[in-house]
C-alpha cells in the first residue's frame, strides 16, 4: 500500500473527526435532552460533578502520554521498528501503574464526597455506587490507551475517532431509548460503561494488527539516557497536568459549593453548549497535531515558522467566529432544548465566550510547544495559573457566583500562560522575536471586536419564534463575520498559504475520487 502524505493523513484525520463529531454532537443532544426531561436537576449536577472530579484524577497520568508522543515523531518518520517497540513497551508499563493509582486514590476520594455535597441530592441510587461506576469506566481506560496513542502519533488518528464515534453514536442510541423506557440513571451509567470497555479492546486489537511488531516478546529496552529523558520531559509535563486540571475542572466544583447541585446542573448546559463546540472545533487541531510533528521533525525553521503563522491565521478565524456565535445565540439554544427554566443571564455566554476565545486562540501556540518538545520552558508558571484560579474564585465566587468563578479563570490565564506560551514558542523554538506574536494578537482582538459590534447592532434586534430566530443569528452571524475576517486579511501571507493549502486539498480530494 503506498504511504499517505501529510496532507491526505491530515485530510482523512479532519474529515473523520469532524464528519464523526457531528453525528455524535447531534445524537448527545438529543440524549441531553431525553436525560434532562427523564431525570431531575440533580442528576445533572451528580453528572457533571463526577465528570470534573474523575477528569482531575487523569493528573496521574503525568503527561506520559504527550512525552512519549513526540519522542515517537522522529523514529515514525524514520519507519525505525525497534525504537518504536521499546517506547511502547515503556509506554504500556507506565499506563497499567497509572491505571492502578487512579483507581486507588479514586476510591481515597470517596468520604470526602458527603463534604463536596453538603445537600443530599434528590436522586434514588447510592452516590458512592454511581462514584464507583464512573470511577471504573477511567481507570480501566488507561490498561488498553496506550495503543491508541500509537496510532494518533502515526497520523492515523481517522481510525481511532472513526471507531469511537460508532460506539458513542451506537451508545447514545441506546442510553436514549433506555431512558425513555425506564428512567433509571444506574442503567444509563452501565450502557456507557459497556461501551467504553468495546471500544478501548476494539482499537487495541486494530493497533497491534497495523504494527505487529510492537507485541515481540524479546523488546529491548531503552537506553538508560532515553529514559532519563523521558523522565525529565514527563516531569515538566506533570506540572503542566496538574496545574491544568486545577484550572480547567474545578468550576463545577466550586459551583456546586457555592450554589448548590441544581445550579451546577443548569450551568452545565450552557458548558455542554460550549465544550461541544470546542470538541468540534479541535477536531482540525487533532488531526493536524501528528503531521504537524511530522513536519516539525523534516523541515526547516524557516518552514516551521511559515506552517505556524498560516495555523494561527486559522486558528483565530474558527475561533473568533465561534466564540461570537456563544455570545448570540447560546442562550436561544438552552431555551429551545432545554426550556426557559435552565436560561441564566448574559453574562454567563459572554464570559463563557471569553474562555472559549482565549484558550482556543492558544491552540496553534500549545500544538507547537508539544511536538517541539518545550516542556520544560513555563512549568512552574502553571502552578501560578492554578494558585491564582482557586483564590480568584473563591473571591468572586462568593461576590458574584457563578460567573466569577467563571471569570477567575480568565483572570488566571491572562495573568501567566496566555503571555509565557507564546514567549517559549517564539523563543526556544523559532528563535524570533515574541512581539511578533503579540501584534498579531491584538491585531485578531481588534478585528473580532470590529465583528462582534456589527453582529450586536445587526442581531440584537431580531425577535421571532425560536427556532427560526436560532437559524436566522447563526446564518447572519456567519457571514458577518466571515465577510469582515475576509476583508482584513485577504491580502496578508498568512492567507495566502491558506489559498495555497486549500488548493492542495482540493486537488487531492479531486484525485481520491
Amino acid at each position: 500500500m503506498k504511504k499517505r502524505t501529510r496532507t491526505e493523513y491530515s485530510i482523512l484525520n479532519i474529515a473523520t473527526g469532524i464528519g464523526g463529531y457531528i453525528l455524535n454532537t447531534i445524537l448527545g443532544f438529543a440524549c441531553r435532552m431525553v436525560f434532562v426531561r427523564c431525570l431531575s436537576a440533580d442528576y445533572l449536577g451528580v453528572n457533571g460533578l463526577f465528570t470534573n472530579i474523575l477528569t482531575m484524577l487523569s493528573l496521574t497520568e503525568l503527561g506520559i502520554g504527550s512525552a512519549i508522543g513526540y519522542a515517537l515523531y522522529k523514529p515514525l518518520a524514520e519507519n525505525d521498528e525497534e525504537k518504536i517497540a521499546s517506547l511502547v513497551k515503556f509506554y504500556q508499563r507506565a499506563y497499567h501503574i497509572i491505571g492502578i493509582v487512579v483507581a486507588c486514590v479514586g476510591l481515597a476520594l470517596m468520604p470526602f464526597l458527603n463534604i463536596i455535597i453538603q445537600e443530599k441530592p434528590a436522586i434514588s441510587e447510592s452516590i458512592y455506587l454511581l462514584y464507583l461506576i464512573n470511577l471504573f469506566n477511567t481507570a480501566s481506560t488507561y490498561f488498553f490507551s496506550y495503543r491508541s496513542s500509537l496510532l494518533v502519533v502515526a497520523q492515523q488518528n481517522y481510525i481511532v475517532s472513526g471507531l469511537n464515534y460508532i460506539i458513542t453514536i451506537l451508545q447514545s442510541i441506546l442510553q436514549s431509548l433506555f431512558l425513555v423506557i425506564t428512567h433509571n440513571y444506574l442503567g444509563y451509567l452501565m450502557i456507557q460503561t459497556a461501551g467504553t470497555f468495546i471500544y478501548n479492546v476494539t482499537i487495541s486489537t486494530i493497533a497491534g494488527k497495523r504494527f505487529p511488531f510492537i507485541k515481540a516478546k524479546n523488546i529491548r529496552p531503552l537506553p538508560r539516557e532515553e529514559r532519563q529523558s523521558l523522565f525529565n520531559n514527563i516531569r515538566d509535563l506533570t506540572i503542566y497536568k496538574i496545574s491544568g486540571l486545577l484550572v480547567n475542572s474545578t468550576d463545577n466544583i466550586l459551583i456546586t459549593f457555592f450554589k448548590g447541585l441544581a445550579t451546577t446542573g443548569v450551568a452545565s448546559n450552557y458548558t455542554l453548549l460550549v465544550n461541544t463546540l470546542n470538541s468540534l472545533l479541535n477536531q482540525v487541531f487533532n488531526g493536524l497535531t501528528a503531521s504537524v510533528g511530522n513536519h516539525n521533525a523534516t523541515e526547516s525553521d524557516e518552514k516551521k515558522f511559515e506552517m505556524f503563522s498560516f495555523l494561527n491565521l486559522m486558528n483565530f478565524w474558527i475561533f473568533g467566529w465561534a466564540a461570537l456565535g456563544i455570545v448570540f445565540c447560546s442562550t436561544d439554544l438552552v431555551r429551545l432544548c432545554f426550556g426557559n427554566e435552565y436560561v441564566l443571564s448574559i453574562s454567563i455566554p459572554l464570559v463563557m465566550a471569553l474562555n472559549f476565545y482565549t484558550v482556543g486562540l492558544q491552540n496553534a501556540v500549545w500544538t507547537y510547544k508539544q511536538t517541539m518538545g518545550l516542556f520544560h520552558y513555563g512549568r512552574f508558571l502553571q502552578i501560578i495559573t492554578a494558585i491564582l484560579n482557586i483564590v480568584f474564585s473563591v473571591i468572586l465566587g462568593y461576590k458574584c457566583g457563578v460567573f466569577g468563578i467563571l471569570f477567575a479563570t480568565f483572570l488566571a490565564r491572562l495573568f501567566t500562560n496566555l503571555w509565557y506560551d507564546p514567549y517559549a514558542v517564539f523563543v526556544y523554538g523559532f528563535g524570533k522575536s515574541p512581539m511578533l506574536y503579540l501584534v498579531k494578537y491584538i491585531q485578531y482582538l481588534v478585528v473580532l471586536g470590529i465583528a462582534a459590534g456589527v453582529c450586536y447592532i445587526v442581531l440584537t434586534p431580531i425577535h421571532m419564534p425560536i427556532f427560526a430566530q436560532i437559524i436566522l443569528k447563526i446564518l447572519l452571524c456567519s457571514i458577518i463575520c466571515n465577510m469582515i475576517f475576509y476583508i482584513i486579511f485577504r491580502k496578508t501571507q498568512e492567507f495566502q498559504k491558506v489559498k495555497e493549502i486549500a488548493k492542495n486539498v482540493f486537488s487531492i480530494l479531486l484525485w481520491r475520487r
